[in-house]
């Protein structure tokens, strides 16, 4: 018989998941499917300090891979990009506080300006946080949006453009997360996937499912095994790349979040190890 543990094995979700839920509710549930791993989204830490954080977590028994989400590097003046790189400092500060592996990069984008242009200064900003990144132990992982978000929301929107920024800086604290949402469509991903095998490039991989069709662009992300991604070929190629760390469960679904929220992690937990 299968046990709740290996029935979890390295399986994590996002508190975005389970919006509805308070870290504490949330760490509870997850805790009693024998999930292991919460990565926990900023705007669950609204109302406590990061030791109160982490003492709920703890007191659970869950891992953190990550804290979710930094970035945001892209801004007109110069002065303002580098507020945000301030801001960063302070989230890698709170990753270090929750023992999270890394903080999750959603690069930002201005709409109006050249991608190329916004992409400098992604790396740039990232590069400015090297070093606090490297003393506090915790790893960068940038993530690739869907072409959808180029406009507003990341001027980075396949793996090869996050992979040339981590290729640029060459520094082992900087990684991508992938997230089939963002990325199942692309042509190259099989070789993209390879490419950041090669230099343990691959920090984080998101799971979920594209809705056919979907409702809405931001907030219909489908359960696993209710759209259209291959997850089990995915999964087997970063796998094969080399990654071993955590298959975290991000949706964002004003569906699910309408749900009776235990029900819906028992659905991810079945999903996981039927679908994934």
């Amino acid at each position: 018989m299968m046990t709740k543990s290996s029935r979890c094995h390295r399986l994590a979700v996002h508190t975005q998941t389970t919006k509805p839920l308070s870290l504490a509710a949330a760490s509870a549930a997850y805790a009693q499917r024998g999930i292991e791993g919460i990565s926990v989204w900023v705007e669950a830490l609204e109302g406590l300090t990061t030791p109160q954080a982490k003492q709920i977590i703890d007191d659970f028994g869950l891992q953190v891979p990550a804290l979710v989400r930094g970035g945001f590097f892209c801004a007109a003046s110069l002065s303002e990009r580098e507020s945000r790189i301030e801001n960063n400092r302070r989230l890698i500060e709170t990753a270090a506080g929750l023992d999270a592996e890394m903080l999750v990069l959603v690069v930002g984008a201005l709409p109006g300006e050249s991608l190329e242009t916004q992409r400098g200064w992604v790396r740039d900003g990232i590069e400015h946080l090297l070093a606090d990144a490297e003393a506090a132990n915790v790893k960068l992982a940038i993530e690739p949006l869907h072409p959808m978000y180029a406009a507003d929301k990341s001027c980075i929107n396949r793996i090869a453009e996050a992979r040339q920024i981590c290729d640029a800086l060459d520094h082992p604290a900087v990684g991508v997360a992938v997230d089939v949402y963002h990325v199942w469509w692309d042509p190259d991903l099989s070789r993209e996937i390879c490419l950041l095998g090669t230099k343990n490039q691959i920090f984080a991989f998101h799971l979920c499912d594209w809705r056919v069709p979907t409702r809405d662009l931001l907030t219909d992300r489908a359960l696993m095994g209710d759209g259209c991604i291959d997850l089990k070929r995915l999964r087997r190629e970063v796998e094969a790349a080399g990654f071993q760390g955590w298959n975290e469960v991000e949706i964002f679904s004003e569906q699910h979040w309408a749900e009776d929220q235990n029900a819906f992690l028992d659905q991810i937990v079945e999903r996981y190890n039927h679908v994934c």
